[in-house]
């Protein structure tokens, strides 16, 4: 409060108004229109009072439109649910289609059937996809309940109380009070806090499955800021845009009685689903109530995208209406001339009807006849079908992930064949190939490079000891519970807490509020993970000796006394490393806690266990201020001294310490008078001083703290040469970690980061004493080696965008009182703001920066995560002017964001470069085993990062998508044209390159295949370059280059670049496209793919939400595509062609009767048995045939990818497979037919009789034909089979025996039963059966003889060695007793050890 009245003060606010002025310059065109303002909302716009506030009139006139807070997801009504799931399912072409055959059907001059009869296979598909869709339905209805039932406490203005309301009942305007740990039940304007700084943590896992804590603030200048803020009180109008889906930004602004507006944004909100953490007390106001709230906006249900054999299907549905048409004429144009040329009939023939208008009716008649082959039950049966292959992915124990207690999740129903068709995958780097578990390895300050080579001793053990660790916990059964809870649900006195400690006590406190998440089936609480980025590997991270003692020079004698030691470095050096270290401790957003305090707390500072005179002795003894923002210019600028320096800075109070200015009335510099002598505070920023602050026990760094055992052995001795200045350190930094030092089992702070890059640099700074103690809006404390517990005071915090790459703190030194701006970001981005000194600095400056860059260099080509470190030290009227540009940013309402983009960017220039860090983040398992086979099964890889070129090119070699023989082509231009010049050129040597190779290898084809791999190309670009090659003029000669190389790495690109990528190859190569990623940046690649796969890693769960498919470790891909993707292609493939063969073949059998009927559209069988053919007594067995059908085993296709690139071109994916299985049901229904027609020839027998031996053999060739195509016969399979055929003679025996009228104008009581007693039909059965079968078996058996597929043999090799199973489980199995491990005959079934890192 006190800091904004005298913010108001600089920028001579306009008191009647209460706004900010914009600066000079500042005002846009559009701003210097009449009637514009930066407040003004264009537009539609929301207005909101008080529900029971003092503008009762205003509140029902706005609110009239705004929606209650009871939500509804179900699609249907009890009422409704008929009319509409029919009006639903008539979408489909299918089901119109059949609905007009059952209306044709009861015209009398074209009724084929019964009228009832006709009805039954619709009435069938659609009571099916009801009872499905009622079932969903009624569970969402369940959920709904049970979520407006929740209770939450609203403000009651007859009880002038806050008493419980359902969250139905809560409408906008309403104040509501929630405590720890309670979820919000509406979108609320945060209007109180019980905590001292108005700040409140949310935890938004439910939305967005980030786990880690998310800041939100009071709304500023409030009149009210206490627990007795009520709607009685509240004069205030709020302003802001309507409700949308936009979860990261929200614009308005909140107009006082005074008439002074302030803004509004997205830290002022409190998001519906998401849960009150470490707060006891808040209030707000709801803004958006039930489904108008930005979680209910984003809750799209589930995804849906067409398949390409869905494609596929409707060109053959298409092809096979155009089969009906042309049988359907010629049955009507052969009734027409055969009434033509009949002659003195000998039955009656209606004289009124020409013959061609009764070739018209039989035309219709016949439509109604042959509709089986339009297969109306294909529809259902792919749906059951991929239900039943999506069950079996989920279930596949191999997607499980102990760790995280989690499988695999298949979010799209729709496309799981589509897995076994991908030709190209975009991947992710960070969390996809790598663990986005960050560690610190190495870094450089100063221009020096400090390897910690101790460090990379430990993280070699750490990976010796997981890999030892994994596979003795291979054969355990996972303890961890499935409802462990997040350490954020204890409460909010209570510790924080680490998942693997809870005990199952705790799932009995939370059951009730997780069981509406764990059904809504979003996220499963065992999948949250505790504090964020904090594992061992990353928090223990051992110092650099010699940087340990340039830092000791901060307690040492000789600086105290003004000795000019040799041990003592330049004090520009050691600026530069302090400076480096307290970045590194606050340019952040990490939220601090420990086991006996609330996450946002901030203890009290303490004093500094040296004297301000021995600050100020050390001060004086620098040749340069220290620990001031220095830059190349201030170095430069700087003719007073540093002792006149000194004397400036000291004269400003003894203690050197800065609070938020305060408004005192008195006019003059603001920035002297925000600075104020606190004599009084000295206490409070003190810590009592005797011998242990923030001691650096080597200790910390011994085997106790390891789990090895052995760790550091010999090299202990190195730590020890360093003893005495790590002791000498100790001794001088006082007790400023007292507290975490002599009780580190509870007071151990606990940083939740919200990436694994911040929360790694603040551990490496914690090593070296810089520790990160506390946090709140304003503050933020720090431990000093050599100056105790400072607390620093926070002006500004400019958060990274992927726009400007970096991040900036803007704070007051505590030490010199200067405002500095401490930055963090991408080498490249750094380095290109930084300033190039003038001068005398400018030689110094120059080598600490060509050093930098050459540490940046190496780091990259080691595949470390480069991150470079810069500051800016800014004057009093710099900063003042850039305040009154950045307020204008922060409360206008239109161009907000690109105001404050703008805003940040001049501020952070002419930056000085303190120095970089390497952090290493270790590829995944088996990442490069699953991306080699990958490559082997035809998939080309591009790898889409924001990383350096450097960084993605070693990652590229070490997951083996670049080979040793592989030649690297990179692509970095300045201009379009060079791009166009450039990719020509590279064109050119690839195809030269390409066609020699070729040669090459077809001469040394059977000479040497075992010489190695072959040489291929793989093209680099960075994000500059591709955005000239996406451009309409360069898009084809960059695809023509890409589709020469075997894999394509892009780096440096943004968000939108990632699926303009993804878009352009689908497009353009019209070729199946699989995106991954595990962040919110992939999420537009993962849309735009055909599959998107998101991995549900250490960044939250947008990449999951957004997916078809989520898998929890990148490997997990290999299996999901080489077995699961080839099986359900595979079988949904076969199982479609198997469909229309089927009907197919049935069909033509009436069509062949119409030639001894005169085509009068008559059928030789009962309509009974006609309609259910298809529909009851053959349905049953594609199912089993789509579901569980194998060619090949799992195991098999995991050793050989190459099958499934040879899955792409078999027999099941051409069209040319579609007509040869029509031409093949044509020949069995002739066979079929005609047998049985030659057979009875000059026999007396009726029509149904005649019927009888067809329909039977239609059945056996039908199902025989199934078992021919089958791969896998199980007992399963045989029981279905038998099945339907039993189910089909006893129908049909039942039908014969009792049915008299069920079938007019014909009789079939007694027909069957007579046929099926007699020895001709079985023998007419069997004949017809073998002659229509014969064909397929021969040449099925020549063409695998002659020409043997790839999975032909495969599965050949599978069957040819019985015992690989056998001997597969004896290797599983347990170690008989004894110690000796059974025998395995073949070296390649052998357990898979692994590199040891020695």
């Amino acid at each position: 409060m006190a800091q904004l009245r005298w913010v108001r003060q600089l920028l001579a606010v306009d008191a009647g108004r209460g706004w900010y002025t914009a600066p000079r310059g500042l005002l846009t065109k559009r701003a210097q229109e009449p009637h514009s303002s930066p407040h003004r909302l264009t537009g539609k716009r929301r207005t909101v009072f008080a529900r029971h506030g003092p503008h009762q009139a205003d509140y029902h006139t706005v609110s009239k439109g705004y929606q209650g807070n009871k939500i509804c997801t179900t699609k249907y009504s009890l009422w409704s649910f008929i009319p509409m799931n029919l009006f639903q399912q008539f979408h489909r072409a299918a089901n119109l289609y059949f609905l007009f055959l059952v209306l044709l059907n009861w015209v009398p001059v074209v009724e084929a059937f019964q009228k009832e009869i006709t009805m039954i296979p619709l009435l069938v598909v659609l009571s099916i996809i009801a009872i499905k869709d009622a079932l969903e339905d009624y569970r969402r209805y369940l959920f709904d309940k049970r979520v407006n039932n929740k209770m939450v406490q609203v403000y009651n203005s007859k009880e002038k109380s806050y008493t419980v309301t359902r969250w139905r009942d809560v409408q906008v305007g309403d104040f509501v009070r929630l405590s720890c740990n309670e979820s919000i039940p509406a979108d609320l304007l945060l209007l109180y806090s019980s905590d001292p700084h108005g700040i409140c943590y949310i935890e938004t896992a439910n939305l967005d499955g980030e786990t880690n804590l998310k800041q939100k603030q009071v709304v500023t200048d409030l009149p009210l800021q206490d627990a007795e803020l009520t709607p009685e009180n509240f004069h205030s109008r709020i302003e802001c845009e309507n409700p949308n889906n936009d979860l990261r930004k929200f614009r308005g602004y909140m107009e006082h009685s005074t008439n002074i507006r302030v803004g509004l944004h997205n830290n002022n909100l409190l998001l519906r689903s998401c849960t009150i953490r470490n707060t006891e007390t808040v209030i707000g106001i709801v803004i958006y109530a039930g489904h108008e709230t930005k979680a209910m906006k984003n809750n799209s249900g589930p995804r849906y995208k067409r398949s390409q054999s869905e494609r596929r299907l409707n060109g053959d549905v298409l092809w096979c209406v155009l089969l009906l048409f042309v049988m359907c004429l010629t049955t009507a144009i052969g009734h027409g001339l055969w009434l033509k040329q009949l002659k003195d009939p000998i039955f009656i023939i209606a004289d009124e009807t020409s013959p061609a208008l009764a070739g018209f009716y039989v035309f219709w008649s016949m439509i109604i006849v042959l509709q089986v082959l339009i297969p109306v039950s294909l529809y259902v049966s792919i749906e059951i079908v991929k239900l039943g292959q999506i069950f079996f992915i989920q279930n596949d124990l191999a997607f499980y992930n102990k760790q995280l207690d989690s499988r695999i999740q298949c979010r799209a129903l729709n496309i799981t064949e589509d897995l076994g068709q991908i030709q190209y995958l975009f991947s992710d780097k960070t969390g996809t190939l790598t663990e986005n578990k960050m560690v610190f390895c190495r870094c450089s300050i100063y221009g020096v490079d400090y390897p910690h080579e101790e460090n990379a001793r430990r993280l070699a053990v750490y990976e010796l000891e997981e890999s030892q660790l994994a596979r003795r916990c291979a054969a355990l059964q996972p303890s961890c519970s499935a409802k462990a809870l997040s350490c954020r649900s204890l409460g909010c006195d209570r510790s924080s807490s680490s998942l693997n400690t809870l005990t199952g006590d705790l799932e009995g406190e939370e059951e009730d509020g997780l069981e509406g998440e764990e059904e809504d089936g979003r996220f499963s609480p065992a999948q949250l993970q505790t504090s964020a980025f904090c594992s061992r590997m990353a928090k223990e991270v051992v110092p650099d000796p010699q940087l340990v003692r340039k830092l000791n020079c901060l307690a040492s004698p000789h600086l105290l006394s003004g000795c000019n030691s040799s041990d003592i470095p330049d004090s520009l050096e050691l600026t530069y490393i302090v400076d480096f270290f307290l970045a590194l401790a606050i340019c952040n957003s990490v939220v601090v806690s420990s086991h006996s305090q609330p996450r946002h707390a901030v203890p009290e500072a303490q004093t500094s266990h040296k004297s301000l005179e021995d600050i100020k002795f050390i001060f004086q003894n620098f040749s340069l201020p220290p620990l001031s923002a220095l830059s190349p210019r201030s170095l430069t600028q700087n003719k007073d001294g540093p002792r006149s320096f000194t004397s400036r800075l000291f004269a400003r109070g003894k203690t050197g310490f800065f609070t938020p200015p305060v408004t005192t009335g008195k006019e003059g510099d603001p920035g002297h008078e925000g600075i104020q002598e606190v004599s009084a505070q000295n206490q409070k920023l003190s810590s009592p001083g005797p011998e242990r602050g923030a001691q650096w026990d080597v200790e910390n760094y011994k085997m106790e703290d390891m789990a090895t055992g052995n760790y550091l052995g010999d090299e202990i001795t190195n730590l020890a040469e360093a003893r005495g200045d790590l002791e000498d350190l100790t001794r001088g930094t006082g007790q400023c970690r007292e507290s975490g030092v002599k009780n580190n089992a509870t007071d151990e702070l606990v940083y939740e980061a919200e990436s694994p890059d911040e929360a790694a640099l603040v551990h490496t700074a914690r090593a070296y004493c810089c520790t990160l103690r506390g946090r709140s809006a304003e503050t933020v404390l720090v431990d000093l080696p050599g100056m105790g517990c400072l607390a620093v005071q926070v002006l500004h915090v400019l958060p990274f965008d992927s726009s400007r790459k970096r991040m900036s703190v803007v704070v007051r030194h505590p030490l010199t009182g200067q405002v500095v701006v401490y930055t963090k970001g991408a080498d490249a981005v750094i380095m290109d703001l930084a300033e190039i000194p003038q001068g005398q600095a400018e030689e110094r400056y120059g080598h600490i920066r060509e050093q930098t860059q050459k540490h940046l260099d190496s780091y990259a080509r080691e595949g470390l995560r480069t991150l470079c470190i810069a500051k800016k030290t800014l004057q009093e009227d710099e900063y003042t002017m850039w305040l009154k540009r950045q307020l204008f940013a922060e409360t206008s309402i239109e161009n907000r964001e690109e105001l404050l983009v703008e805003s940040a960017q001049r501020l952070e220039t002419h930056l000085t470069v303190l120095g970089a860090t390497g952090i290493v983040d270790r590829l995944q398992e088996e990442a490069p085993e699953t991306i080699e086979a990958l490559q082997r099964a035809g998939i080309k890889v591009w790898i889409l990062t924001g990383d350096k070129q450097e960084t993605a090119v070693n990652i590229a070699y070490a997951c083996k998508l670049l080979k040793p023989s592989d030649k690297l082509l990179t692509v970095n231009c300045a201009s379009k044209e060079a791009c166009a010049a450039v990719l020509q050129e590279l064109s050119v040597e690839v195809k030269c390159g390409g066609e020699g190779s070729t040669e090459a290898s077809a001469v040394g084809k059977g000479r040497d295949a075992a010489s190695g791999p072959e040489a291929g190309f793989l093209l680099v670009i960075d994000g500059q370059t591709l955005d000239m090659a996406l451009q309409e003029e360069l898009q084809l000669d960059f695809l023509e280059l890409c589709q020469r190389c075997k894999a394509v790495i892009c780096c440096r690109v943004t968000p939108l670049q990632k699926s303009q990528v993804v878009r352009l190859v689908r497009d353009q190569l019209k070729v199946l496209t699989l995106a991954v990623g595990d962040g919110a940046n992939d999420v537009g690649m993962i849309q735009v793919a055909d599959v998107g796969v998101g991995i549900s890693g250490q960044e939250g769960m947008q990449a999951v939400l957004s997916s078809d498919f989520a898998i929890s470790m990148f490997k997990h891909l290999r299996k999901l595509l080489l077995v699961h993707g080839h099986w359900c292609n595979s079988r949904l493939a076969n199982m479609i062609l198997y469909f229309f063969y089927k009907n197919l073949m049935y069909v033509n059998l009436l069509f062949w009767y119409q030639f001894f009927c005169g085509f009068s559209g008559s059928v030789m069988t009962n309509s009974w048995i006609l309609i259910l053919f298809n529909l009851l007594f053959t349905s049953a067995p594609p199912l089993i045939y789509g579901i569980l059908d194998q060619y090949v085993t799992a195991d098999t296709l995991m050793q050989l990818p190459e099958l499934y690139k040879a899955g792409h071109n078999s027999k099941t994916c051409v069209s040319s497979t579609f007509w040869l299985t029509i031409l093949d049901g044509f020949y069995q229904s002739i066979v079929c037919f005609f047998v049985p027609y030659c057979a009875y020839a000059g026999s007396d027998i009726d029509v149904l009789s005649f019927g009888s031996p067809i329909n039977a053999s239609a059945l056996l060739i039908i199902l025989l034909h199934q078992v021919i195509e089958s791969h896998t016969l199980t007992w399963l399979h045989g029981l279905v089979l038998l099945g339907s055929g039993g189910f089909y003679f006893a129908f049909t025996l039942l039908f014969s025996a009792g049915c008299k009228t069920c079938s007019p104008p014909l009789n079939p009581l007694g027909v069957e039963t007579s046929q099926m007693s007699q020895l001709p039909f079985y023998i007419v059965c069997t004949l017809t059966t073998i002659m229509a079968l014969l064909p397929r078996v021969l040449f099925r058996a020549l063409h695998n003889t002659m020409w043997p597929s790839p999975l032909l043999k495969a599965a050949q090799e599978d069957k040819l060695d019985p015992e690989r199973d056998s001997r597969r489980v004896q290797r599983w199995g347990p170690t008989p007793e004894g110690g000796r491990k059974l025998p395995v005959d073949d070296p390649s079934l052998e357990p898979h050890t692994g590199s040891v890192v020695s």
